[in-house]
């Protein structure tokens, strides 16, 4: 800065301050402080008294069974006296249902089909991050000789859960082998249904996932397909949309802890194996061999997006979902 310059600055801060003499700049400062103390104040008054979290533990939820059993919510929301709360709703149009009436806030590891399905359905939920991507545990397995692939399903007995990523693994690998759903004899039932009537031979094909899996192969089943370039298996966080509207920081602080275990998780491995393999009551061993087939990165880019969009598709195909929606839309940055 030139000597002019310095010049100039000098006259025009002279002015400013003789301006706020005689306008009482100081006065309205402190209002102003005062002001927005008291607007701090007012929000924090208004905190929620607690936060309700979905406790999503199967098949392999690492991130949620640490995040209640280690209480790392609890700690970083107990300067703000808010409890929280873990109810157990796992399928995803209960959770989907309990976001839309306001009984669960975040949805914590929620199938991209159920999200998908109630925001085109106008459940009011925002996406804010990717929970895992595991395609390779979701599959198809059998007790029958005969079923060495896909193109073997064609007539069969196929027990799984609709509308979910294992009904979606079963569609595209049929629609590999030029067939179509038509094309088999498929029954909705949970995966424990599901592994019970394969074992006692009511149906010929299960749809199952995790550690559900893990005992059907241990137990002599074979691995007809999993959804390994078929699907990306891909779960998402959800959160209602007025908890996020109203409480910003409180959702930015969630994703804050979660990240914050995947840092734990990736530099904890044997502590983190024993705490799942403890919670799940599988072996530790089992508990290894699922984590392989998992990845729980939780930001959403264009290849998540994508992946979510295909998901769409194969709902719209199959009549799970009759309004198409931007998807971007439904994502919320938090980060």
């Amino acid at each position: 800065m030139n000597k002019k310059s310095k010049k100039v600055l000098g006259v025009v801060t002279s002015l400013v301050l003789s301006l706020c003499m005689l306008t009482g700049c100081s006065s309205n400062n402190s209002a102003s402080s005062n002001a927005s103390s008291s607007q701090s104040s007012n929000k924090s008054a208004e905190l929620p008294k607690k936060i309700n979290i979905t406790y999503v533990k199967a098949p392999l939820n690492v991130p949620s069974i640490l995040e209640k059993n280690d209480s790392l919510f609890d700690e970083e929301f107990k300067s703000d006296n808010i409890e929280l709360n873990w109810p157990e709703i796992t399928a995803g149009p209960d959770q989907t249902e309990a976001l839309a009436s306001g009984d669960i806030d975040f949805a914590h590891c929620l199938g991209g089909t159920s999200a998908l399905i109630a925001a085109s359905n106008g459940v009011n939920l925002k996406i804010i991050g990717t929970y895992s991507q595991a395609p390779k545990g979701f599959m198809l397995v059998t007790n029958d000789k005969s079923i060495k692939g896909p193109e073997d399903l064609k007539g069969k007995k196929i027990g799984g859960p609709k509308g979910t990523i294992l009904h979606q693994v079963l569609v595209a690998a049929l629609k590999e082998k030029g067939m179509t759903i038509n094309d088999v004899e498929f029954m909705d039932m949970q995966i424990p249904d599901a592994v019970t009537s394969l074992g006692s031979g009511k149906i010929d094909c299960a749809l199952v996932a995790g550690p559900s899996a893990l005992q059907c192969l241990n137990s002599g089943s074979t691995k007809v397909c999993d959804g390994e370039g078929l699907v990306s298996g891909i779960t998402v966080i959800a959160v209602n949309s007025d908890f996020a509207e109203k409480y910003p920081d409180l959702v930015k602080r969630f994703m804050k802890v979660h990240d914050e275990t995947l840092d734990y998780m990736e530099d904890n491995y044997d502590e983190m194996i024993s705490k799942v393999a403890k919670e799940l009551e599988i072996s530790e061993d089992d508990v290894k061999s699922l984590y392989e087939w998992y990845d729980f990165d939780d930001d959403i880019d264009e290849e998540e997006i994508q992946a979510l969009y295909d998901t769409q598709d194969f709902l719209i195909e199959n009549d799970m979902q009759q309004n198409k929606i931007k998807i971007e839309d439904y994502i919320l940055d938090v980060k």
